[in-house]
């Protein structure tokens, strides 16, 4: 592996990114520095996260990072919650992201039980087989 851009739970949380930033510019301009500036933050920081975490070169490192990476997804779910709620989106919004949200996570849990056997044993696998298991 090259980059972190070959990891899946990178390119799912990069793509979770992307459509929370065409999303947060349908928002009223006086949440502009409220609300999507936190979704804005936290949906960036699973992704840096991420990509922090395989500089490090570590694999208790690289985990600690993924899962402030898995933290920061919780966080986008309470901002999204939020705006639900303040009729920004509607339910269905809500729940589709919900779900990208838990697609992600799954993702994110499948490579730091990755990471965690590996630096147990050793061994160094293919990261990809554990999105493919889960899904």
């Amino acid at each position: 592996m090259k980059s972190f851009e070959e990891l899946e739970c990178w390119k799912k949380a990069a793509m979770l990114r992307r459509n929370l930033s065409a999303l947060v510019k349908t928002f009223p301009i006086d949440e502009r520095f409220r609300l999507t500036d936190q979704l804005v933050r936290a949906s960036r920081s699973v992704t840096a996260n991420i990509a922090e975490g395989y500089g490090r070169f570590h694999y208790q490192e690289f985990t600690q990072f993924c899962r402030h990476s898995r933290g920061s997804l919780f966080e986008i779910i309470d901002h999204l919650t939020v705006a639900e709620e303040e009729k920004y989106i509607t339910e269905h919004q809500l729940n589709e992201f919900k779900r990208t949200i838990q697609e992600c996570c799954a993702i994110l849990n499948g490579f730091i039980n990755y990471l965690q056997r590996a630096k147990k044993t050793g061994i160094v696998s293919e990261p990809k087989i554990i999105y493919e298991t889960i899904n």
